[in-house]
Formats: structure tokens, C-alpha cells, sequence
């Protein structure tokens, strides 16, 4: 089961406190422990050193007195020793040994509670053995060495009450970070759970203009909902689109349908001549290509760009048959070609000719008896088809909505032509990474830039 996001950042942050817990306390095991030795060594070094003194200081009253102190007879008893450690009975921390690094029957004494098993061939320096520390050194003036051990099994306590203290503060540390993480998130997300209410109503009511709760520049969350709000509002813009797209397809449709059915009706009313059957079927035919021409132009701007071809085009050879055809079709009409060099883009080559070839008829239909120039170019990567007219060009009114599906100016209305041309030669461009720029003005004919990466 896949965990909610205020219980996955409850666990987060309880993760992150219990690390940081365990990191702390590992550091401060460390260092208190090292601390508490050091002290243990020092006490102990410095009780040494004492001990050392009054022995060293024992030797050498008895050598001024020509008195036998060793260990080479009964000089040095365990009584003496614990007269020179400072018999404290039961509160003593300390106990020592002193040998002769020779051996013999009188090489070693001790104090009475001075462990059993400590080897007599110890190095000089401090060491560890269990719970315990001792040190030995050597005696000024004489061959004697003197041992000293103390009890540390204080550190060893220390070491394990901090253990039982961690094992007991890490569990409550990390059920208070879940706790504490949880009503933070909880609180952090409130935002996004409103964000979430208000999403699912406007996609309930489609209302897609609708403000979102929250949106602005603030903090992270109030950019998402100005980003979730411009989204719908371009979702918005596209539905209204679509909308006026669909209402304007199915009227342009209904006219050549209708058209056609009333001529196939009229023609089956009653019997007539084979001259009047084949004028009819004429108008039939001419019906049927405006239609066929109507459907391929929406379903070329309706194709899906995943299906677009990558393939070079040939944009020098698609303008001269698109001059061709103008040609063609429109004798009185004055069309030119200006393409020095062949120029070559990636794209669907079927989109493109249309477009160009859209380009040169718009040209041709709405300036009759002006000179239209197709114009190829390249440079700094970018192919550049340019078809321009000398006609009587479109006031600005008209130019800021030319290209929309389906537009056409009252004035050319009566035409040919379904207001998809510009659309689809934008849409085109639009695929291809490119742009189509319109500009004209009263009087100084009209301009079509097709502008394409290379």
C-alpha cells in the first residue's frame, strides 16, 4: 500500500531527528568517554607519582641510616606498603606492588588487595586490564619497580548508563518527531488539500476560468496554483476554440452538403436531356471537390504531431509546383518564382506543400490582377518562403484575425475557399518549430512569411 505524503513526511522527519539523535549522542559517547578515562589516567598517574615520592623518600632515609630497607630481606612488609599508600581501609582507590626485575624468593610485595594474575613483566607506561588501570614505573635510586592499579569500572558504569539512556531517549525522541512531523505536514498540506477541493470542482462544474484559492508568488505552492490556474485558463481558451472550430466546421460543411443534396434531388425530380444530366453532374462534381478539399484541409490541422514525418523536403521543388498549379488553374494571373539556390528542411513533405501551395492561392484568389511573387530563401539556418502580392491588401482589423480556422472576411465570402488556408499554413509552421507572419495594409498588398528551421 503506497504510503500517504503527510505519513511519508511524518517518517522523514522522524528519520532525520533519530539520525541526528543517534549522530549527537554517538559524539558525546565518545568524547565523555574519552574525557572519563583521561581523568582516570591522571588520577591515577598522579596517585603514582605520589606513592613514588614517600617510597623513594623511605629509601633514602633508611640508606642515610645505614638502615635495611629492600626487598632483598623483610625490610619492605605489606604493613609498610600500606602505611606508605595511605591506608584508608575500604575507601582506598588505589593498590600497588613494587618487585625486583630479577625475581627470587623476595622479588615482590604488595598491599593486601592488590589483584591476583597481574604478570610481574610488565612495560614501563599505562595500560587497561579489564576494569581496571594500572601503570608501572621505576624507582629513582633503585633497581624496584612499582606498579599501581586503580579501579575503573566507574567508566564502564558511565559507558552503560549512557547506553540504557540512549536506548531509552532515541524511541521517545523519534515518537515525538513522528508526532511532530505529522501535525507539521498536516498543517503544510492543508493548502495543497484545498488546492486538490478546488481543482476537482472546477473539473466537476467546468468552470475552468475559475480562480484557484491561493495563487500568487509567495511561496512554492501559491506559484502552483497560479500555475494550475493558467493552465485551466488556457484549457479554457482551447475548449472555446474547439467550440467555435466545431460550429464554423459543421456550417461550412452543411453549405456544400446541403447544395449537393438539393442538386441530386432536383436532378432526380424529373426526367431531363443527357446536356442537362451532365451540366448537373458537373455542379455535382464541383460540390464533391469543394467538400473533399474541405475535409483534407481539417484533417491536415487536425493531425497529431507524433505522426509528423521527419524527412528532407525539397522546399524549392514544392514552390514551383505550387506556381504550377496557380498557373494552372488561374492563366490571367501573374505568378513568379523567385528561388536561386535549392533548400532543404526535416518535415512532413505533404504538410508543407499544402501550405505553400495555401500560401500561393490565397495570394491568387483575394488580389485578382495583381503580381503574386513565391520567394525561397535561406540564411543563419532558417528557410524563409515568402509570398507577397501587390493587391489591395487588409486593413489592420482584418490582419489580426486572418489565420483563425474558418475566417473569412466579408468581402471574400462570395469566393472559393473555406477560411482554413492561412490556419492550416500556420499550423503547419507551428509542427515544424517555425512561424507564419501576416502583414499588409490598405493599399500596400499583402504578405505571407513561411519560416522554417533549416
Amino acid at each position: 500500500m503506497r504510503l500517504t505524503l503527510r505519513l511519508r513526511l511524518a517518517l522523514f522527519s522522524a528519520l532525520a531527528t533519530g539520525l541526528a539523535v543517534l549522530l549527537v549522542a554517538t559524539g558525546l559517547y565518545f568524547a565523555v568517554n574519552s574525557f572519563l578515562r583521561q581523568a582516570q589516567v591522571e588520577r591515577l598517574l598522579t596517585t603514582s607519582a605520589v606513592i613514588a615520592v614517600r617510597l623513594e623518600a623511605a629509601l633514602q632515609r633508611a640508606s642515610d641510616r645505614n638502615w635495611p630497607f629492600g626487598l632483598d630481606g623483610v625490610a619492605i612488609t605489606q604493613d609498610t606498603l600500606e602505611t606508605l599508600v595511605d591506608a584508608r581501609g575500604k575507601n582506598r582507590t588505589v593498590e600497588v606492588r613494587i618487585q625486583l626485575p630479577g625475581g627470587g624468593p623476595f622479588s615482590e610485595q604488595h598491599t593486601t588487595r592488590f589483584p591476583a594474575g597481574v604478570p610481574l613483566n610488565l612495560p614501563l607506561g599505562v595500560r587497561a586490564s579489564g576494569d581496571q588501570l594500572l601503570t608501572v614505573q621505576e624507582l629513582r635510586g633503585s633497581d624496584l619497580r612499582l606498579t599501581v592499579i586503580s579501579d575503573a569500572r566507574a567508566l564502564g558504569e558511565a559507558r552503560q548508563a549512557f547506553t540504557w539512556a540512549l536506548a531509552w531517549l532515541l524511541p521517545l525522541a523519534l515518537l515525538l518527531a513522528l508526532g511532530i512531523g505529522s501535525f507539521v505536514a498536516g498543517r503544510l498540506l492543508r493548502p495543497v488539500r484545498t488546492l486538490e477541493n478546488a481543482a476537482r470542482e472546477v473539473g466537476e462544474g467546468a468552470q475552468l476560468r475559475r480562480p484557484l484559492p491561493g495563487a500568487g508568488e509567495d511561496d512554492e505552492l501559491s506559484r502552483l496554483a497560479l500555475t494550475l490556474q493558467g493552465t485551466f485558463g488556457r484549457l479554457a481558451d482551447a475548449r472555446d476554440r474547439e467550440q467555435a472550430f466545431m460550429r464554423a466546421a459543421s456550417h461550412d460543411l452543411r453549405s456544400p452538403l446541403a447544395a449537393l443534396t438539393a442538386r441530386v434531388e432536383g436532378s432526380l425530380a424529373r426526367d431531363r436531356d443527357a446536356a442537362r444530366y451532365r451540366a448537373d453532374l458537373q455542379e455535382i462534381g464541383t460540390d464533391i471537390t469543394r467538400l473533399s478539399s474541405l475535409t483534407n484541409h481539417l484533417l491536415l490541422l487536425a493531425r497529431d504531431p507524433s505522426q509528423l514525418a521527419r524527412a528532407p523536403v525539397p522546399l524549392r521543388e514544392l514552390a514551383a509546383d505550387a506556381v504550377d498549379r496557380a498557373r494552372e488553374l488561374a492563366p490571367e494571373a501573374d505568378v513568379d518564382l523567385t528561388a536561386p539556390q535549392p533548400v532543404t528542411v526535416p518535415g512532413d513533405r505533404v504538410l508543407l506543400g499544402q501550405s505553400i501551395w495555401n500560401l500561393t492561392m490565397n495570394a491568387v484568389r483575394h488580389a485578382p490582377g495583381a503580381t503574386v511573387t513565391v520567394t525561397l530563401a535561406e540564411a543563419d539556418g532558417w528557410a524563409t518562403i515568402t509570398v507577397h502580392d501587390d493587391g489591395p491588401g487588409v486593413g489592420a482589423d482584418v490582419l489580426a484575425r486572418l489565420g483563425e480556422a474558418f475566417y473569412r472576411p466579408d468581402a471574400s465570402r462570395s469566393g472559393e475557399g473555406h477560411g482554413l488556408g492561412l490556419a492550416l499554413a500556420r499550423r503547419a509552421a507551428e509542427l515544424h518549430g517555425g512561424t507564419l507572419t501576416l502583414s499588409s495594409a490598405p493599399g500596400e498588398g499583402f504578405t505571407a512569411t513561411l519560416r522554417l528551421p533549416g
